[in-house]
């Protein structure tokens, strides 16, 4: 958790910057709220009525979904009956720095992401927000600052997607050299890559992909 605040009215906020693309960021989102949930109750106190209304606010510097909005908005709502609000007052936002659509989004939030991507002097200065202008003015005092050193992510956690890169990148080449291996049978067996794809359970233009690859490794 990057920010956790509460307001005036007790609602309770975690904010997060993600700068990388994640495919795991809708469940990461999910994995923070039982923990910002827990942290709420006494133990031993049952009445869950006394949670607070939480903010799950995920910044983006990319569209993780895809429809251009600067804002994207989730509460659960009942599939059967959509105008049916479970009102369990937990909210999850994810903004966007990339967005194109500015409808129902204010001028403020916009100037907000716009300086998340461009936190210089001319992004602040452009911008007619008070707000934006404070922001700025602090966090040129903590880049300055010889005591106060920023960092975006634990050690630990770089390191654990680091191995999950490396991971993925060997699984991909293994299985690429082990499809190899299968087309070069099939292909001695005098199969078209139709029924190549077909055994394979694999398209006909990753077969026929993979069929030139070879050819030029054999040349």
């Amino acid at each position: 958790m990057d920010i956790f605040s509460i307001d005036e009215n007790q609602t309770v906020y975690n904010t997060e910057m993600q700068a990388q693309r994640r495919s795991d960021l809708a469940k990461r989102s999910r994995y923070y709220q039982p923990l910002l949930d827990t942290s709420l109750l006494e133990p031993g106190i049952p009445d869950y009525n006394l949670l607070n209304l939480s903010y799950i606010i995920v910044i983006m510097t990319f569209d993780y979904f895809g429809y251009g909005k600067y804002l994207y908005t989730f509460e659960p709502r009942c599939l059967e009956v959509p105008e049916c609000p479970l009102e369990d007052g937990a909210t999850r936002i994810f903004l966007n720095t990339e967005g194109k659509d500015d409808t129902g989004v204010s001028e403020e939030l916009i100037d907000f992401l716009n300086y998340i991507k461009n936190s210089t002097d001319e992004t602040a200065a452009a911008s007619g927000s008070e707000r934006i202008h404070r922001i700025h003015n602090r966090v040129c005092k903590v880049r300055t600052s010889e005591k106060v050193g920023v960092r975006y992510m634990q050690a630990w956690e770089e390191k654990y997607y680091e191995r999950q890169e490396n991971l993925k990148e060997g699984l991909q080449k293994g299985r690429k050299l082990q499809l190899s291996e299968q087309v070069q049978k099939k292909l001695a067996k005098n199969k078209t890559p139709e029924e190549i794809a077909d055994a394979l359970e694999e398209s006909v233009e990753t077969i026929q992909k993979m069929i030139q690859e070879i050819s030029k490794e054999a040349e």
